[in-house]
């Protein structure tokens, strides 16, 4: 593995973990809350942007309108049963979420709720630290560099991994004022 790859997949893991905080509910409506939400459709789990319009009209509601009418009572259903913890209005034409203000009890979760993403992160970082220093000592068992370059590269792995982290924290102290900002 070389160090750009490296670079790729760790930047690649930040990326998967703020998309993962874009899920996380804060006081305002954002369609990207329904990332995660799959709905049963015809046999197969479909994610719930693929089979309806999603939008916000305001910064208290998403309003879902579904490409097929006949899926109205599975989109609800799957909304309902998801973790967000919102109840859906449908009116036979749009399904309405009203996104209620956060309780104080409610951003405490959120933030663990965040603070376990991030670790989620952290750890996906770690895997791919391990791999890369498997791989230079490898590298050196079997002749192909010197002791001394093995040792450098495993440092600057390490040094790179820091960073990487250290994004991923940024994201998490972002994401935590996010959800404690009234």
């Amino acid at each position: 593995m070389s160090l750009d790859e490296l670079k790729d997949n760790m930047q690649k893991t930040v990326d998967a973990t703020k998309r993962s905080f874009n899920t996380i509910r804060t006081g305002r409506a954002n369609a990207a809350l329904l990332d995660r939400v799959t709905v049963d459709y015809y046999g197969a789990e479909t994610p719930l942007k693929s089979l309806a319009n999603i939008n916000t009209p305001d910064s208290s509601t998403i309003a879902i309108q579904p490409f097929d009418r006949g899926s109205m009572n599975t989109i609800e259903k799957a909304i309902s049963m998801s973790d967000l913890g919102l109840t859906p209005n449908n009116d036979g034409q749009i399904i309405r979420l009203n996104i209620p203000p956060l309780t104080s009890e409610r951003r405490k979760e959120l933030v663990k709720l965040a603070g376990k993403l991030a670790e989620e992160g952290r750890v996906a970082l770690r895997n791919i630290r391990r791999e890369a220093v498997d791989s230079v000592r490898k590298q050196e068992k079997n002749h192909e560099i010197s002791e001394d370059e093995s040792r450098s590269l495993q440092e600057e792995i390490q040094e790179i991994t820091n960073q990487y982290t250290k994004k991923v924290d940024h994201l998490l102290v972002e994401k935590e004022k996010d959800i404690t900002t009234v």
